[in-house]
């Protein structure tokens, strides 16, 4: 059999996890966990599974999303499922900060996406199924099942023990299908690192009894030398012209031992064959063959481009998130037509509660520009994971410092006078050999002159520098493997965007480049 078009994964780079699919009619519509930012849970659009834009964030508005002061990082939302049932769309999650699930339905995916209704049950990853007489079946991590009404967010029966997986830590993201005459059961085992995988049972009844796949995990890249790694939390869907695919999650970890990931998990693409009724899938690559005659159309994108922001709308753009809140005094686009006006409401992003709005980084090796007026306010470029994890690029008082917060230890590293009024800020990171092999005396050790050649690359550098007429002016360079998931910890990826700690100030333009 000879390989079909190829495309290139991940389908949504970035920090999308925890995807899930469904389809309506040509259209394909896709979410993702967005815990402590607001607004909550992306959707996406594709016609193609392949290529994907955000279309919008379902939670957009305090009502729906209720993230309080104190909640933690990677707290929030978890792990939505999205599905279209009799007309209208559903969407379940968690939110965590709340110890509790929520249902909120619209008739377009656009919305207006409804209040919450919710239901007070344990675990996370909640998923939604009817089967033929309209039973509604709620399915959450560990792995149980309740037949529940939505409408009311009542429980009518369960909780109902199920299979949980083939004995892996952490039994999650359970999905409930309705394929031919049998239920699947996909379950996702092994935490969501390096010893994610993907399992599936099926029975007649939604009941049970599951009787498991003979060849599971169907999926998993524990113990390989793949570059795409966790692969797991999985959703299947059928497209138009009837193939399978699964979308799943996964991380690209970059540098020598240990690797260190710093986008966060990612949203990829497999295709499914179906093999005496299980479903069987190849290991998830970068660059995936798909079966022939089952590849998506426009096949082989590149990762998305550029974005640009002029900020000439009366609303942002749905990929501009903050953390935990957006209160309408925090910013404006009509304070001043054509730039966006942030206002201070912290003093710190070593804190909860400053005035941030960024962008999820999608690329390993990209370039971050903005145009700035600080007036007279504190104001700058951060690229962070958490209140723990960020680098600053800060203009004040004229002068713009280079300042990195890690666990406890804050420092400036570099400063520069520069004229008052408007100025481009610049962030870079670039994946390469931190440090070179090369041979280091004693002597140079002892007196603090050595190379770094005597420890592993790390996963990129990043550049922090000012636009001048002949390029940018650098500050400073700094280790990018202390804003990664494996020193932050957490579910989250990098975000950069502007943020305002004292006064006020106003940003012309933001731009992003992919670069490599």
């Amino acid at each position: 059999m000879s390989a079909g078009p190829s495309y290139r994964n991940p389908v949504v780079p970035g920090f999308y996890p925890d995807p899930s699919v469904c389809r309506v009619g040509a259209d394909y519509y896709l979410v993702c966990s967005s815990f402590e930012y607001f607004p909550g849970v992306p959707l996406l659009h594709s016609r193609d599974l392949v290529n994907w834009r955000q279309i919008g964030n379902i939670l957009d508005r305090p009502g729906q999303l209720e993230l309080p002061p104190d909640t933690t990082s990677s707290g929030g939302i978890f792990a939505p499922t999205l599905r279209h049932h009799d007309g209208r769309f559903w969407l379940i999650t968690t939110n965590v900060s709340l110890g509790r699930h929520l249902i909120v339905t619209a008739s377009e995916p656009t919305g207006p996406w409804s209040e919450p209704v919710y239901l007070d049950l344990p675990h996370v990853d909640p998923s939604l199924a009817w089967d033929d007489d309209g039973n509604c079946w709620l399915t959450t991590s560990g792995v149980d099942a309740y037949r529940i009404d939505p409408e009311r967010g009542e429980v009518l029966e369960g909780p109902l023990p199920m299979w949980s997986g083939t004995g892996g830590q952490y039994p999650e993201a359970p999905h409930l299908y309705r394929i031919d005459d049998w239920w699947y059961l996909l379950v996702s085992e092994g935490g969501t690192h390096t010893g994610h995988a993907v399992s599936v049972a099926r029975s007649r009844s939604p009941r049970g009894p599951f009787t498991p796949a003979p060849a599971n995990p169907i999926l998993t890249h524990r113990g390989t030398d793949l570059p795409v790694q966790a692969t797991g939390h999985a959703d299947l869907v059928q497209a138009v012209d009837g193939s399978w695919w699964l979308v799943l999650l996964g991380i690209r970890a970059r540098g020598q031992w240990p690797p260190y990931h710093a986008l966060g998990r990612e949203t990829f693409l497999a295709p499914v064959r179906w093999v005496d009724g299980w479903p069987v899938v190849d290991p998830v690559r970068e660059l995936t063959a798909a079966p022939p005659g089952s590849a998506p159309a426009g096949a082989a994108p590149a990762a998305p481009g550029a974005y640009r922001d002029d900020f000439d709308a009366t609303v942002l753009a749905p990929e501009w998130i903050s953390p935990r809140h957006r209160p309408d005094g925090s910013w404006s686009l009509t304070a001043r037509p054509g730039w966006l006006t942030l206002y201070a409401t912290g003093a710190t992003l070593d804190r909860a509660g400053a005035t941030i709005v960024a962008v999820r980084q999608r690329h390993h090796d990209c370039r971050v520009s903005v145009r700035v007026d600080p007036g007279e306010g504190t104001a700058g470029l951060t690229i962070r994971i958490d209140e723990a994890h960020h680098y600053d690029l800060e203009v004040a008082a004229g002068t713009v410092r280079v300042i990195g917060r890690v666990g406890p230890f804050r420092q400036v590293f570099a400063s520069r006078a520069v004229p008052d009024g408007p100025l481009v800020l610049t962030v870079a990171t670039r994946t390469h050999d931190l440090y070179p092999p090369t041979v280091t005396s004693a002597a140079e050790l002892a007196a603090g002159t050595a190379p770094w050649g005597v420890r592993a690359a790390g996963c990129d550098m990043i550049t922090f520098g000012v636009a001048e007429p002949g390029g940018d002016a650098v500050l400073a360079e700094l280790d990018g493997r202390y804003l990664s998931t494996e020193v932050a910890a957490g579910f989250t990826g990098r975000v950069v965007g502007m943020y305002v700690t004292a006064g006020s100030a106003a940003f012309d333009w933001f731009a992003y480049h992919p670069a490599g």
